[in-house]
């Protein structure tokens, strides 16, 4: 069983590692000014999903057998994510923040509660329409960047469209064009460790976004950068704001949370919060009472 947001279907990737979680073919678009954190009307980059949310998640639960015990990760989570959106899930270690964005990048399923990618309910689809489903509509970028050390950016930033089946001279020009947009068109043949911590992080970047997914997923993106490489990350996720595309960033840090347009707070399983990033990413952030946002 496949699945596809475009109407129309693709194969389902021969193999299911972390080549496969980033996008095939599409066009790259240019570079953008940052602006700082300001919402900004939704630019389509041929997603088909415009009109509708990207993300809904719907009363969410996820758990697991420890022994023969039941741990709740997730307890009713419900939020709404639109397109062209930039929103930080931040929370305190254990609180769920991790479990969530598994679901939603499709890496994982609810044990109950409904989630809607683009209007498709993912509930129930095979691990192949899954896979197909990710490679399609999701970029995903990871605190430990995840690079192959003996690969140039250029060949690390081309590997998903191998995946796709893209041909080789066009590979080259698509991951040229993503490193450029990302600030680094001078450093295609240089492998990781000839590059510092804030440039391998955005060649992680442009490896997520050379297929112009409709959804990039960050984990901890600035997890492993030092403040100064930090403050240039968050640029780069402005201008990626800036330019259309829907963010949904992952984080510990109030700091990161907060210069989000929007923030949505978890603990102990439980959206607590949502609103404003300056607000709700605050780490004197204290609820009135829990909300479920969606």
């Amino acid at each position: 069983m496949g699945v596809s947001l475009r109407g129309k279907g693709r194969p389902a990737p021969r193999r299911a590692d972390i080549l496969d979680l980033t996008m095939p073919l599409s066009s790259v678009s240019g570079n953008n000014h940052p602006s700082g954190s300001r919402n900004i009307p939704y630019r389509s980059h041929d997603s088909g999903m415009s009109s509708q949310p990207v993300i809904d998640v719907v009363d969410v639960h996820r758990e697991y057998k420890m022994g023969g015990e039941t741990v709740a990760a997730l307890r009713g989570v419900s939020m709404c994510v639109q397109p062209g959106e930039f929103v930080a899930i931040v929370g305190k270690s254990g609180s769920g923040k991790t479990t969530l964005l598994h679901l939603l990048g499709c890496l994982d399923r609810p044990t109950r509660g409904s989630y809607r990618l683009g209007g498709s309910d993912v509930q129930g689809l095979t691990d192949d329409a899954l896979s197909s489903l990710r490679n399609e509509h999701i970029g995903f970028v990871f605190q430990s960047f995840q690079l192959l050390a003996r690969a140039s950016a250029a060949k690390n930033v081309a590997l998903p469209l191998v995946y796709a089946g893209v041909p080789r001279r066009k590979r080259r020009e698509l991951a040229a064009a993503a490193l450029e947009r990302v600030g680094l068109g001078d450093r295609l043949n240089h492998r990781p460790n000839q590059m510092s911590g804030g440039e391998r992080q955005r060649v992680a970047i442009a490896r997520a976004l050379v297929g112009s997914p409709t959804l990039l997923l960050a984990d901890e993106p600035t997890g492993n950068l030092d403040s100064t490489t930090e403050r240039e990350a968050m640029r780069l996720f402005y201008e990626l704001h800036e330019a259309g595309n829907t963010i949904v960033l992952v984080t510990h840090e109030p700091s990161i949370a907060q210069q989000c347009p929007r923030a949505i707070r978890l603990a102990d399983g439980r959206v607590i919060g949502d609103g404003a990033g300056s607000r709700v990413g605050s780490a004197s952030y204290e609820p009135v009472e829990a909300t479920h946002a969606g």
